[in-house]
């Protein structure tokens, strides 16, 4: 059944079509039509109007349309036009080609050709072709972006598989929101006595004897949050062992997640005893009167008590911590010196600065702890009057006398020359102090006593301890 519209396209003589609205609709209809001869010269160009980034490529016309292809494209051109004008069967129906016009064109196009039955002249309309390249282009950036991230994935994932398997600790990450096991390695598989796969997705508190989801889960939190790193011990379900669980809180993609490394409890009457000793060793640090202090290598805080907070004037270790325990000392380095090089003089006598400058009296005592882990000091507010109590030291040189008997000599002598005789007296005893304490190094103790080289050697000579020193 014939339709007015397949009349339309039926016509012998042609659409009705008005030739002057013709060229419009297949300007529009293709981004790019020419109008070539049977040798493929250009007699038309037009281009979409609406497509502004051909730009103007009138003087193509006259031109043959080869010398406005790359070299991989004249043959596809030729090839087809030859075909096309020999009305050739199993032709393609559409080409591919790139355009180049100099340095101002260079861009592909995919053309349909089409015979106009007038002087073999043959219509060729193409397609722009850069936006699907530039999309296409866009693809394979996106797709080569995908797999480096891939790898990288791929890479950490490796990393984090062989430290986890390495480990002879065993070790659980469980989701604090739902409280189920998200990864475990073999060692803790082995602990729980299950296959790593069976623990995968399961419940964290299933595996313990006794223990409610949210109340565990609460006390790996508050456990996670202390600095003290105190251990939740609880029995397996399993076997009944007690295991200690050191949990460690960490944000993964936004959702809470608990680390636990977790060992067996050490068994027998060894164990109380070190609990024991551990406790009272705690309470001491706590609630002793004598301040103590832990630095690091480099003698900076890293922890110190309640004692030491109120020796230095302060509410908590926040302001302490990472300070130089040097910095805390009258001499600073040069006290730091002689407690940490000379053992044998056991508790050493300074001055402590407190955080607002006013100074205490302390008895220092260091300690080198085990295994790198620093120092720890032990400090003792000697009170007010400590530096000005009788040290029992008497005179070596004829006519001088202790510090007790200073009220004996009034009236015996003018005021001038019992000071005079005093300041002897307190002089010989520090330089004495200062060359003990040091071990008879010069240096230091001059450095100590704020004296040059030069001044400590003269009073060595006065008071006659150059030569003692000597024998």
């Amino acid at each position: 059944m014939n339709t007015r519209e397949s009349d339309f396209w039926n016509e012998r003589s042609g659409p009705r079509i008005a030739p002057e609205y013709l060229g419009n609709i297949v300007a529009t209809a293709a981004d790019l039509a020419l109008v070539l001869s049977e040798g493929g010269t250009v007699i038309s160009v037009t281009t979409n109007p609406l497509n502004s980034a051909l730009g103007q490529i009138g003087h193509w016309e006259g031109r043959n349309i080869t010398d406005f292809l790359a070299p991989d494209s004249v043959a596809k051109v030729t090839g087809l036009l030859t075909a096309v004008a020999a009305n050739a069967a199993g032709r393609p129906d559409a080409i591919e080609v790139n355009h180049i016009d100099g340095g101002a064109w260079d861009f592909p196009v995919r053309y349909t050709m089409h015979l106009t039955g007038r002087d073999g002249r043959i219509l060729m309309l193409g397609r722009d072709m850069r936006p699907v390249a530039e999309l296409q282009q866009r693809l394979v950036r996106a797709q080569l972006a995908l797999e480096k991230d891939y790898e990288g994935q791929r890479v950490f994932e490796t990393r984090y598989r062989v430290l986890l398997e390495a480990s002879n600790e065993a070790l659980v990450l469980v989701d604090v929101g739902t409280g189920r096991i998200l990864d475990a390695n073999s060692a803790a598989a082995k602990l729980f006595h299950a296959g790593q796969a069976a623990l995968s997705n399961s419940a964290f508190t299933q595996e313990f004897e006794g223990r409610k989801r949210a109340d565990f889960l609460d006390s790996l939190i508050r456990a996670a949050e202390d600095e003290s790193g105190q251990a939740v011990v609880a029995p397996l379900r399993r076997n009944g062992q007690e295991v200690a669980i050191r949990p460690s809180a960490f944000r993964n993609a936004g959702e809470r997640v608990l680390l636990c490394r977790i060992h067996r409890t050490e068994s027998g009457p060894t164990t109380s005893v070190k609990q024991d000793l551990s406790d009272r060793l705690a309470a001491l640090y706590t609630n002793g009167s004598d301040a103590i202090v832990f630095t690091d290598d480099d003698y900076r805080i890293v922890q110190a008590n309640d004692a030491f907070l109120t020796m230095m004037d302060v509410d908590s270790i926040a302001p302490l911590r990472g300070l130089s325990f040097p910095d805390t000392l009258a001499r600073g380095s040069v006290d730091l010196k002689v407690i940490t090089d000379t053992s044998q003089i056991g508790a050493y006598a300074t001055r402590l600065i407190t955080r607002f400058g006013s100074s205490v009296s302390v008895e220092i005592v260091c300690v080198a702890l085990p295994d790198g882990q620093g120092q720890g000091f032990v400090l003792r507010d000697m009170g007010r009057g400590t530096m000005l109590r009788d040290t029992g030291v008497d005179a070596d040189m004829p006519g001088d006398a202790g510090l007790g008997n200073a009220t004996a000599l009034v009236g015996s002598a003018p005021l001038r020359d019992i000071v005079a005789s005093m300041t002897d007296v307190v002089e010989k005893q520090c330089i004495e102090a200062a060359v003990e304490l040091t071990n008879n190094n010069r240096v230091a103790a001059a450095e100590m006593l704020g004296l040059s080289r030069q001044s400590l050697y003269v009073k060595l000579r006065k008071y006659g301890l150059l030569q003692r020193d000597e024998s």
